[in-house]
Parts: C-alpha cells; sequence; structure tokens
C-alpha cells in the first residue's frame, strides 16, 4: 500500500503540473508561475532520482553495471513511449510545421533549438525544453552518484549549485537577455541538484542547518514580491536582478516543501496532498505535462465549434482545454504507460540469486517497489528505507 510521504509527494507533482496549465492555459500576463511549477518539478526530479541511486548504490549486493542498466532501461520505459508517440503525432498532423524540427526533440535538445532561435517556435512543443533537461539530466547523473566516490557527493551538489548561480552572473555582460539563459543546462541544474543534495542528506541522515530552515519564509516573502513587480518595466540591470531572484530565492523553500512532504506533513495540509483528487492528477502529471500544448493546439483549431473562447488566455481555455488533457492523460496512463510501466520488473536496479531471494523473502508478504516475490525490482529492506523505494522510481 502506498504510504502518506509518498501520496503527498504525488501531490506536490499536481501542485507543479497545476501551476504549468494555469501558465498556459489561464493566465494572460505571462504568468510566472508556470516556471516556478517546472523548477519544483526539477527539485522533485533531483531528489527521487539521486535516492533512488544511492539506495541502489548503499545495498551489499550493488553492481555499477547492473545499477546503470537498469535504470536507463527503466527511465526508457517510462519517458520514451509517450513521448515519442507526441512526435509522431506531430509529424502525421503537421501541426504548426514542427516536421522540419523534429530532430532536435526526438535527440532531447529541444532547449538548444529555442535557445538558438531565440524565439518559441513551434510553440506547440516549446513545453519540451525542460524535458530535454530533465533526459540530459538522467544520462549524466547515474554516472556521477554511481561512479565518484560517495563522499564527494555533498561537493558535487554544491559545486553544481555554485556553477548555476555563476552561469546567471554571465547574462548582464550578454547585453539583451535571450532564450538562452533560461533553456540552457546550467540555468536548471541548481533546482536538479538541490533535490540532489536533499537526498543525499537524507540518506545520510544528515539534517540541514535550524538557520536555513529558518529562512524559507523570508525567501518565499521576497519571492512573491518579486513575482507581483514582475511585468512592472524596470533597467536592464532591475530586470537581471529581479530574474536572478526569481531564479534562486524560491529554491529554498521549494526543496524545503520536497522534503517535507517525503517525510509526511500533518494537519490540513497534509491532508490536502494526500486527497484522492491530487494524488490522481500527479501520478498522471508527465501525461498532462507532455499532452498539453497539443491538446491546446487542436483546441484551438475546434474554436468555430467550441461555445466559449479558447483563443485566448482565460477561463473557456483552462476549462476546455484543460479538461481535454486530463482526459488524454488519464486514458494513456492507464492503456499506454502503466502496462508498459509493469516491464520495469524485468530491470532490478540489484541482481538477486534464487538462494538470496528465498532468505529475502523469508516471512515477508508482498514485494518491494514493482517487482514480483520472485524478481523483486529493489532489494528488501526494513522500516522506512523500505518504504522509500515505493515512489523513487514513479517518473
Amino acid at each position: 500500500m502506498q504510504i502518506a510521504r509518498d501520496r503527498q509527494l504525488d501531490g506536490l507533482r499536481a501542485v507543479a503540473v497545476s501551476m504549468v496549465l494555469y501558465g498556459h492555459f489561464f493566465a494572460a500576463d505571462g504568468s510566472y508561475w508556470g516556471h516556478i511549477g517546472v523548477r519544483l518539478f526539477f527539485v522533485l526530479s533531483g531528489f527521487l532520482i539521486t535516492r533512488l541511486l544511492l539506495e541502489a548504490r548503499a545495498d551489499s549486493s550493488f553492481e555499477r553495471a547492473v545499477a546503470l542498466k537498469s535504470f536507463y532501461a527503466r527511465r526508457a520505459l517510462r519517458i520514451f513511449p509517450p513521448y515519442f508517440a507526441v512526435l509522431g503525432f506531430v509529424w502525421l498532423t503537421g501541426l504548426e510545421s514542427s516536421r522540419e524540427v523534429l530532430a532536435w526533440h526526438a535527440l532531447y535538445l529541444s532547449n538548444f533549438w529555442y535557445a538558438l532561435q531565440n524565439a518559441w517556435t513551434p510553440w506547440v512543443l516549446c513545453h519540451t525544453w525542460s524535458l530535454s533537461i530533465e533526459e540530459q539530466f538522467y544520462i549524466a547523473w547515474p554516472l556521477v552518484m554511481l561512479l565518484a566516490p560517495r563522499r564527494s557527493i555533498p561537493a558535487i551538489c554544491l559545486g553544481v549549485i555554485a556553477f548555476s548561480l555563476a552561469y546567471r552572473f554571465y547574462w548582464p555582460l550578454t547585453g539583451t537577455p535571450s532564450l538562452g539563459r533560461d533553456l540552457l543546462p546550467p540555468a536548471s541544474m541548481d533546482a536538479l541538484a538541490v533535490g540532489a543534495l536533499l537526498a543525499d542528506n537524507r540518506s545520510m541522515g544528515v539534517t540541514w542547518p535550524r538557520s536555513i530552515e529558518r529562512s524559507w519564509m523570508p525567501l518565499l516573502a521576497v519571492s512573491l514580491i518579486l513575482l507581483w513587480f514582475r511585468p512592472t518595466p524596470k533597467p536592464p540591470l532591475l530586470e537581471w536582478l529581479a530574474w536572478m531572484g526569481l531564479e534562486v530565492f524560491p529554491l529554498l523553500p521549494l526543496a524545503l516543501l520536497v522534503g517535507s512532504c517525503s517525510r509526511g506533513i500533518g494537519g490540513a495540509f497534509g491532508r490536502l496532498f494526500e486527497c484522492a483528487p491530487m494524488t490522481a492528477l500527479g501520478r498522471i502529471s508527465y501525461g498532462v505535462y507532455l499532452y498539453h500544448a497539443i491538446v491546446l493546439a487542436l483546441v484551438v483549431q475546434a474554436q468555430p465549434f467550441i461555445p466559449v473562447n479558447v483563443l485566448e488566455q482565460g477561463p473557456g481555455r483552462f476549462l476546455v482545454a484543460g479538461l481535454g488533457t486530463l482526459i488524454l492523460a488519464s486514458i494513456s496512463w492507464f492503456a499506454f504507460e502503466q502496462p508498459l510501466n509493469a516491464l520495469k520488473r524485468h530491470f532490478p536496479y540489484v541482481r538477486r540469486t534464487g538462494a538470496r531471494i528465498a532468505l529475502a523473502n523469508a516471512g515477508k508478504g508482498v514485494g518491494v517497489g514493482r517487482g514480483t516475490e520472485e524478481t523483486p525490482a529493489f532489494p528488501r529492506v526494513s522500516g522506512e528505507r523500505a518504504k522509500a523505494f515505493q515512489t523513487s522510481d514513479i517518473q
């Protein structure tokens, strides 16, 4: 059975994807909430993927080659089928003349394409920039987590965060800002590395200093103020400072939110994150994010047959395109993604011999993770570590 903290992480995914839908379907002022939602996704990914890899590394039967092979196979099963189905649909329909650039998207180089063009064309695939960032992270990060000395991992995470911060200081030297400052990998590595650092601290039983935990409220307040004044015209220097603040200041509150939900929040907020609609939306959040721009493009073309205005941001677009996205993502999950996810049982992170399986299964009930009793997806462990495996590899 899924435990409370797992449901709360699904609830966080629901919050993140709702921010994206709000920014793309409803807000008329170029709302930054959609970008904050993407940043939350990055922190979640950094945390969950790093936790998964460190748990694999800590097992007594750990083998790097087996773990790497299983990681990439399981990622491919989770991510590739719906993603390439979308690219195939775009190729067949020719939406927004996207066929000419599909190679960039197929190679997960969407972020580089839009940075080089410095324009969101074709728009129907613009959201794939963040999926490209995640895929680039998935390729490189397991090698770091499984090959680097264990004691060096915190320093590596801090180094990545520092490099990302230094990257932002480069932009005042370039004159006019371009899309590259948001879309190239260093602009997002800090969020992924903050999540990874959180996972490393958790695996070592280390908590962040009280001063950091107490700073989330001031940082959140400053972030909200910057969001409030974002549409106001500003001189170039202030514009750069505001952009940098909105990228950096929300990171710690987001990381503390992820960390709190991973332990389980009590009270009204905990119940909200755990409620059935939130966890259901979080479970299909990858499909919601992947399909929402495609649905919007089709809805706009169908405006003559729709009684409300979907040509502009607002309630009509949010209702129609949002509902269409949820329906499509739900169908995709139950008919397409979930059956493919079941194949992950063939790629356990740790190789088990028959004798070790029998010993691990002695006196136990159901297997941990997504494996079977014969071939568990992850080694059996007791207590809190066993519970952590249940959602590490969902997305």
